[in-house]
């Protein structure tokens, strides 16, 4: 079985896929399960101008309802492996081609964001590689994941004299160069689990990132990853947080609330199906009530009942007053998310929605109200071959790992030598150390 390394150039397992160049995404969410297959496009056939999205042309698309998962992780090997496989098929048979590997997701595991900072004098007053390189090296000493497993490790940003800096130091004067590292880090087993239900599948694990940050790759332009921009990847039964920073993923979160509470208070709230109310949820669904919404009336099937006289009759207006108090606990949360220090140091970002529970009419001016921020919706990437139907937000995630998969974010191991290379640092000898890239996660 192939391996397929971060740069996305799987090695195929069949004579299809032999002389092209190939990269997958798997999307295992609580509702949905979603694989592309996209070609990597040599230059001669990319678009001008259009950047990253140009390299990639989709083949195929893949989605079937989930099963076997509950709040973003695996609770039922055998039930996810089989909808993984049914997703994976779906997706091989339209692109006339197999795979072996595939870029994942991750939104289970409980992420968890900390920061390890250093300082060091400059050796002559202007910021050298070694001088970096030496102060990247006292930061990753620090950093514990706890035995947790690492997602995130990249600097945050780098100090001079105090002063923080958008970019790299190389090249600027100053007496002392700080850094700050970010570290991401989620609970191993929910990453395991997921690992053996696609490892079941006959698919290996290419790379790997948390939904809000392969959400970004797909939703935002290079501007918000640069000045400060909030992903709200609202999911199935998890909505994931993922701050950025002068272009870095600097914090992530989650809160264990999605869209699919919304469609269960609603199946509750007027007894009926859970498919009827999802349905009512995307055809009618409102943050806000409309004066006119008191007097539309609505047909609901009730649970259990047959017959064509079994339906109730309700105004349009009890659907938003089931949806919103739901909406507020969710925001809430998120509220207390970004107060929390990892997010808090990087106040006043923007703030981009993505995910199919994003798409609520109003939901965008309620968002905007409650984090007093301003909001957008986020869009899917615009790749070449992507079907009409996955062109909305609830496909950002599958999107942005096929992104990700081309030009991956760099991850920094955190070596146990990492101590010890400070130490040959200041015997006069740095060999960039904390420059290495981890090959997998």
């Amino acid at each position: 079985m192939g391996v397929v390394p971060l740069n996305g150039r799987p090695v195929s397992r069949g004579q299809n896929t032999a002389k092209r160049n190939i990269v997958a995404a798997l999307d295992v969410g609580s509702t949905k399960i979603t694989c592309l297959i996209a070609e990597v496009l040599p230059a001669r056939q990319r678009l001008a101008g259009v950047g990253a999205h140009a390299q990639l042309k989709v083949l195929g698309l893949g989605h079937q309802a989930a099963r076997g998962v509950k709040g973003g992780a695996v609770v039922n090997v055998d039930e996810a492996e089989r909808a993984i496989r049914l997703a994976v098929d779906a997706a091989e048979r339209m692109a006339q081609t197999t795979i072996s590997a595939v870029h994942v997701a991750v939104s289970g595991g409980k992420p968890q964001s900390r920061a390890f900072s250093a300082s060091i004098r400059t050796q002559t007053g202007v910021v050298s590689p070694r001088d970096r390189d030496t102060v990247v090296a006292q930061a990753l000493a620090k950093a514990d994941a706890k035995g947790r497993q690492v997602m995130a490790l990249a600097p945050s940003y780098y100090t001079i004299d105090g002063g923080r800096l958008s970019g790299e130091p190389l090249g600027l004067h100053g007496a002392v160069l700080g850094v700050e590292v970010g570290l991401v880090t989620v609970d191993p087993a929910p990453v395991h689990n997921l690992a053996t239900a696609i490892g079941r599948a006959h698919l290996s694990i290419a790379g790997q990132v948390l939904s809000g940050q392969a959400a970004a790759r797909a939703a935002l332009v290079e501007d918000e990853l640069e000045l400060g921009t909030l992903v709200i990847e609202m999911g199935g039964a998890v909505t994931s947080l993922a701050l950025f920073h002068d272009g870095r993923l600097v914090a992530a979160d989650v809160v264990p609330v999605g869209g699919l509470h919304v469609t269960h208070d609603i199946a509750r709230g007027l007894s009926t199906t859970i498919a009827h109310a999802e349905r009512m949820k995307t055809l009618w669904g409102s943050v806000y009530a409309t004066a006119a919404d008191d007097r539309d009336m609505l047909t609901v099937p009730l649970l259990g009942e047959r017959g064509a006289d079994m339906v109730n009759k309700v105004p349009k207006s009890a659907l938003s007053g089931i949806i919103r108090p739901r909406l507020e606990e969710t925001f809430e949360l998120i509220q207390q998310k970004l107060a929390l220090p990892a997010f808090a140091r990087f106040g006043g970002a923007r703030v981009v929605l993505t995910g199919g529970a994003s798409q609520l009419t109003g939901l965008r001016d309620f968002a905007q109200q409650m984090l007093a921020a301003p909001v957008r919706q986020g869009s899917v990437a615009t790749l070449s071959g992507m079907p009409d139907m996955a062109r909305h937000p609830g496909f950002a995630v599958a999107s942005g790992l096929l992104l990700q998969a081309i030009d991956p974010a760099p991850v920094y191991a955190m070596p146990q030598a990492a101590a010890a290379a400070v130490t040959e640092a200041h015997m006069g000898y740095v060999r960039r150390v904390g420059r290495w890239l981890a090959e997998a996660l």
